[in-house]
């Protein structure tokens, strides 16, 4: 079996390849949190490529077998859980952070759910259908997260904020990558906004109808600042530099949703992303936050409500 400084060397450059802005924020992390976001963030990428035909969250392609990727990611996913060596460190990494920190397998199969939309060719008809998948795909990430930082997968009220900040995260991504989603035959949007903005299903790159799109980029912009403002609050109770890494989390990725709206018409001529400086401002203005530890105090009236198991 694979020494667990090997399959944590291969997540931390895992994260390092596939993602600057939770690079960046992990580092922000104690050593023991800071690996375990590492192998946790290994093995959910390892999955998403898989079922995205990428490598590292690169340039996507159209998948021919997701039937029998997700076969794969479930395979591999429960030898792993089972505590079996997979031949694929990113999910010898969930067996281990797992083990280690005590994720629920309820965790971990509502993720690979989400996995199966995918594979399922699925494509929200309403409001609710985009958050339920937002959760599948990134909202019980965040609940994986909370534990990993030390939260009792029993608290239920932390639980729901961590939530809210992995749809926070989702909605920005999918107002950034409306354009790259409609390349591969895939589209988030839900139905029913497509219904009421007059818009024919596949058409909505149409030059014509950019507008129209841009007026769904603001309505996923003000998603994210909702769900980004109550995840806030969840923080405050989490330690001092899990805190300041999940504050500065949420300012960059909020801040892709805050360009894709800004950027109105033009938002998906390039590929929206946060600069260097951009992330270090936010590095520095989280520590702020983090030491203030003063959130605005907003309740989760009217939010999406994650399943309960």
């Amino acid at each position: 079996m694979t020494d667990r400084a090997a399959i944590v060397a291969a997540a931390a450059d895992s994260i390092a390849r596939g993602s600057k802005s939770f690079a960046l924020a992990s580092k922000l992390f104690d050593k023991t949190t800071r690996e375990h976001a590492w192998l946790l963030y290994s093995w959910c990428r390892r999955c998403d490529d898989l079922a995205d035909g990428q490598d590292h969250g690169g340039e996507r392609q159209i998948v021919v077998d997701p039937m029998a990727r997700l076969g794969t990611i479930r395979f591999l996913t429960n030898a792993a859980l089972d505590g079996q060596a997979t031949g694929d460190l990113a999910f010898d990494a969930l067996g281990l952070v797992a083990r280690e920190c005590g994720i629920p397998r309820r965790f971990v199969d509502d993720h690979i759910a989400g996995f199966a939309l995918d594979a399922e060719d699925w494509q929200p008809r309403t409001e609710h259908d985009l958050l339920r998948y937002c959760y599948h795909v990134a909202g019980v990430v965040g609940c994986m997260m909370a534990v990993v930082m030390g939260v009792d997968a029993r608290d239920e009220d932390t639980l729901d904020r961590a939530c809210d900040l992995g749809l926070a995260f989702q909605l920005a991504n999918i107002a950034r990558d409306i354009s790259e989603d409609d390349v591969v035959g895939r589209c988030y949007l839900p139905v029913d906004w497509l219904v009421e903005a007059d818009i024919q299903p596949g058409e909505h790159m149409r030059p014509h109808f950019r507008s129209r799109l841009a007026d769904m980029a603001w309505w996923l912009a003000n998603m994210v600042g909702e769900y980004e403002t109550s995840a806030r609050v969840g923080a405050r109770t989490l330690p001092f530099r899990s805190r300041w890494a999940v504050l500065a989390a949420a300012g960059i990725y909020g801040d892709i949703a805050r360009k894709v709206d800004a950027l109105d018409h033009a938002a998906w001529d390039h590929r929206v992303a946060t600069t260097k400086l951009e992330k270090a401002g936010w590095v520095v203005q989280a520590l702020g936050q983090a030491v203030i530890n003063r959130p605005m105090t907003v309740g989760r009236a009217g939010l999406w409500e994650r399943p309960k198991n």
